[in-house]
């Protein structure tokens, strides 16, 4: 599926150069060497090196996921290793070509381009297996084994004890069914089921049954910058005229935190009209009133801000129409525009590279009257110009003036400097605070240079406070594996990074121990996303080829609903865990209760069905309860747990055979009651059989939390309540119905025998709850 949308990205023919004739052909059928024509508005087939090119602009985001279009030269490159985001003088498969023309030859086709690359690394990249695959797969294999010796042990003392072969094998059958916790798939399967429904409530969509438990586990989150953290589209977010910074924030223009009119600063309105002149980008008015926008990210962007201004763009654009245009070339980094006036007057507007439209002017702008432009001025322009563009900003300058030579240059006059970024997304501040809290560390990986990238780094504050560390590709190629398996555990921000070096990225995280989140929403991300524990694509904004490959589709691209994510993945975790501490601690009792019955010489308290029966009252349905407890208020609060840890450790085990011993001594003692007043006979088993069962569903209160319950408040949870509730009255049921009794082979109790069955339920539940305090129980759910 992903290698047919890839191919479906490109264009079915091409434009070619064949015995000097431009021929139109099918793109399977572009070989090395072929001669493409690149215009406007079509898809590159092939990898090609350029051999000319006039203002040609190519949108290389499939690749690159960079979404301001990339402008290309015919020049050759000197540099070695040169990231794919500044290979300047290629062109690539599958990317889009926006403006310009040109001529390119053919060096890569098929597998052989970077897309090709891009395919067969999603190809060859497996899926891991999360850590409660792992775990949950280690402790089934222990405990059948271990269950299955205990069997053989208590099938061999029956033997020495002069029973039946026949009934000592039944009984061992059914203890070794009774005591592997069978359901325990269940109780997980339903679990992460019903977690992904109530994630989908979010606008999260799970596409692997267990990704939603690995998201719990998650130790380090890789952010792909743009649409991601950013919006993935330009916006002018700062100005600078008549030596006034001023913020431009949701359409409104801020001059020292207050409010201000454009109409009532004419050095201001001046620097927006100049910048609706000088562009190309297109307006429509559309019949409910809203304008449309087509056009170049940064040209959008200063329609964008005019707009907000309240200024008739279409009605300016007739008032002033332009008769020429000269566009940024790779000897004149700025572009110049010119317009009628009236007939004996033009107007030429300019914008582009700071220093170069400032070396244009000779004057500027104060209080609404022309002075000279000195070099002290120039040189205070130039600070702000290096200010901005150390805040991660696009700044260009922006100049007018009134000629009738659209060479003369030295009457421009100096507006000032528009600052522009692909903003970082609404929310996405404080959820960097929130993965922090979480104890999960944030890594911010980008096509950008390292300037802009680290800017954007520090106003996230990734590193937490702590010095940033950034890492660019270009010291990729001559990294040892074990000296970047320990470079990416301390890096936060990765600079000019190719999709081969995500994956690499990636893969040295986990090579290093950690389990691994990667968000993205472009082609480029594709590899990286299969590779991590846990990869999560934007639903409006990704690529079909990211969402295919993801684990997590975020269907309205709101990352915040990541944190969410998190905290129900660790509470599957921890009510699993509860779920699995209660099956375990349950059926360990019964193989101590026949086991030590035999091995005194106490009979068989428990009969085959009995057994069998108890496995299927006392396992599921409470079981399953506890997989369904509420989140714990502090599990956003504590670091994510170590992917080596066992689902349960020694701690928890002595806590298991503490509570299991408890219930095994409290149903002996009720056996015991039973045999010194009715013998060894059905009826001491019928109070054994009810005394352990009776016990065992009450734990499960004990287990909802390692805390005393008497010294916390947990939010309600009616599934258990229902579970315990349920379970209880199948238990009366079997002594009710005839022929379930006979099945069971229990007799009819009295009402003392009921005492002593409630004593041995709830005397176990006061002593596991009074020592919970004394250290024995792990520290956490």
């Amino acid at each position: 599926m992903l290698l047919g949308y890839l191919k479906s990205l490109v264009n079915p023919s091409a434009w070619t150069i064949r015995a000097r004739k431009i021929t139109k052909i099918n793109s399977q059928e572009i070989v090395i060497g072929d001669i493409l024509v690149l215009k406007p508005g079509s898809y590159v087939v092939a990898d090609a090196r350029l051999i000319e090119a006039e203002r040609l602009t190519v949108d290389e985001s499939a690749l690159t996921g960079e979404s301001i279009p990339v402008l290309k030269t015919a020049q050759t490159l000197t540099g070695r290793d040169v990231p794919l985001a500044e290979r300047a003088n290629m062109v690539y498969r599958g990317t889009l070509v926006t403006g310009g023309q040109g001529l390119a030859v053919v060096v890569a086709t098929g597998q052989l381009t970077e897309m090709g690359r891009i395919q067969t690394l999603v190809g060859e990249t497996s899926v891991p297996q999360t850590p409660m695959e792992k775990q949950l797969d280690r402790a089934g294999s222990q405990l059948v084994l271990l269950s299955s010796g205990v069997c053989g042990l208590v099938f061999t003392l029956g033997l020495i004890r002069g029973y039946g072969v026949v009934q000592m094998l039944k009984t061992s059958i059914s203890l070794a069914v009774a005591a592997v916790p069978e359901g325990l798939p269940t109780v997980a399967t339903t679990t992460l089921a019903l977690g992904i429904g109530k994630m989908r409530r979010h606008n999260v969509l799970i596409r692997r049954l267990d990704a939603i438990e690995a998201l719990g586990s998650v130790q380090t989150i890789c952010l792909d910058k743009t649409g991601t953290l950013t919006a993935n589209r330009m916006t002018v977010v700062e100005l600078y005229t008549d030596y006034q910074r001023i913020e431009v924030t949701d359409g409104q223009f801020l001059r020292a935190g207050k409010p201000l009119n454009p109409y009532e600063y004419d050095e201001l309105l001046k620097l927006i009209h100049v910048s609706i002149l000088c562009n190309e980008s297109k307006v429509d008015n559309h019949h409910d009133g809203k304008y449309v926008v087509n056009g170049s990210a940064t040209e959008n962007a200063l329609m964008q801000m005019a707009l907000a201004a309240g200024i008739d763009v279409l009605e300016l654009q007739r008032k002033y129409p332009r008769v020429e245009i000269n566009h940024r070339s790779q000897e004149r980094n700025f572009m110049r525009t010119v317009h009628i006036v009236h007939e004996s007057q033009q107007l030429i507007s300019v914008k582009g590279n700071p220093t170069e439209v400032l070396e244009l002017c000779c004057c500027q702008l104060k209080n609404g009257r022309q002075i000279p432009l000195t070099d002290t001025d120039k040189q205070a322009i130039e600070v702000e110009n290096e200010r901005m563009a150390g805040k991660a900003l696009r700044v260009l300058g922006a100049a007018y003036g009134h000629s009738n030579d659209i060479e003369c240059s030295e009457s421009l006059i100096w507006l000032g400097l528009v600052g522009m970024a692909d903003p970082i997304r609404h929310g996405v501040k404080d959820l960097m605070g929130s993965f922090h809290q979480a104890g999960i560390k944030t890594v911010m990986i980008t096509g950008d240079q390292s300037p802009t990238a680290y800017a954007i780094g520090k106003e996230l504050n990734l590193s937490q406070g702590e010095p940033l560390e950034i890492l660019d590709s270009t010291h990729f190629a001559n990294l040892d594996a074990k000296v970047m398996k320990g470079l990416c555990d301390r890096i936060q921000v990765f600079a000019r990074i190719s999709p081969v070096h995500k994956l690499q990225i990636v893969q040295a995280l986990q090579e290093a121990g950690k389990i691994v989140g990667m968000t993205g929403d472009g082609i480029n991300d594709a590899p990286a996303l299969k590779a991590a524990e846990v990869g999560i694509a934007m639903g409006h904004a990704g690529t079909d080829a990211a969402r295919e490959v993801a684990d997590v589709i975020l269907e309205d691209d709101r990352l915040e609903t990541m944190i969410i994510a998190v905290s129900q993945g660790r509470t599957i975790y921890n009510n699993i865990r509860k779920s699995v501490h209660f099956l375990l601690s349950t059926n360990l009792s019964e193989i101590m209760v026949m086991l030590l019955a035999n091995g005194v010489g106490m009979g068989q308290p428990l009969n085959a069905m009995q057994l069998l029966w108890l496995n299927m009252v006392t396992d599921i349905f409470p079981g399953l309860a506890l997989a369904l407890e509420p989140p714990e208020p502090e599990v956003l609060h504590v670091p994510p747990r170590s992917p080596e840890e066992p689902i349960l450790n020694s701690k928890d085990f002595q806590r298991i055979i503490l509570e299991s011993s408890a219930l095994s001594v409290s149903t002996m003692a009720a056996y015991g009651y039973g045999i010194a007043r009715y013998g060894i006979s059905s009826h001491a088993s019928s109070i054994a059989f009810m005394s352990l069962v009776t016990s065992q569903l009450i734990h499960a209160l004990s287990c909802r939390s390692t805390k005393p319950l008497s010294k916390i408040q947990l939010p309600p949870n009616n599934y258990l309540t229902f579970a315990l509730g349920g379970s209880l009255t199948l238990q009366l049921i079997c002594l009710v119905i005839p022929g379930l009794r006979n099945l069971l082979e229990v007799t009819p109790l009295n009402l003392l025998d009921g005492v002593v069955i409630g004593n041995s339920a709830l005397v176990p539940l006061l002593f596991n709850e009074g020592t919970k305090d004394f250290g024995v129980n792990s520290s956490s759910d």
